[in-house]
């Protein structure tokens, strides 16, 4: 059975689609493509439709993430649709837990900090739409420990 996760963010330009582009490809590399689901949405929806914010599509290209992801905000019935819904920062992640409509629900909601180990200075995926070019850097740096790290731990999970 597929294991279904979907990355949130405020806007659903920047962090999440990173993070599901940088996810897909890990899991792609590892042969697992069949194996899981991904998807991003966003907290506001006024980003609706659109594409990935340039400024992160040109960072992730530089490493060899292409994000073609089209914003979506997030609804109640992701709840049902994903088995872990991952936020990308402590707002996202209460804005999250109050949405769920079940104590289960609220369990499936994690946070994308829980998963970086090489940065304990970091305590959440910080924004970087106002910031400049390493903003960017940063955020793909820990999207990319994240993500790698909590594969690991879904592969070891499925496992047992």
């Amino acid at each position: 059975m597929k294991k279904r996760i979907l990355f949130v963010c405020l806007g659903n330009i920047c962090r999440s689609p990173a993070a599901e582009g940088i996810m897909q490809k890990f899991i792609d590399e590892k042969g697992l493509t069949d194996s899981f689901e991904l998807g991003s949405a966003g907290l506001y929806g006024g980003h609706a439709g659109e594409l990935p914010d340039h400024r992160m599509r040109v960072h992730a290209a530089k490493r060899g993430y292409e994000l073609i992801h089209r914003s979506r905000p997030f609804k109640t019935i992701d709840f049902d649709n994903y088995d872990i819904i991952v936020a990308m920062d402590d707002s996202n992640y209460h804005r999250l837990t109050s949405l769920a409509p079940t104590l289960e629900d609220q369990k499936k909601v994690v946070r994308m900090i829980d998963y970086v180990k090489g940065f304990p200075q970091y305590h959440s995926v910080p924004d970087p739409y106002y910031e400049g070019a390493e903003g960017f850097e940063i955020v793909l740096d820990l999207l990319e420990d994240g993500c790698r790290n909590m594969l690991e731990h879904l592969s070891e999970e499925s496992q047992m």
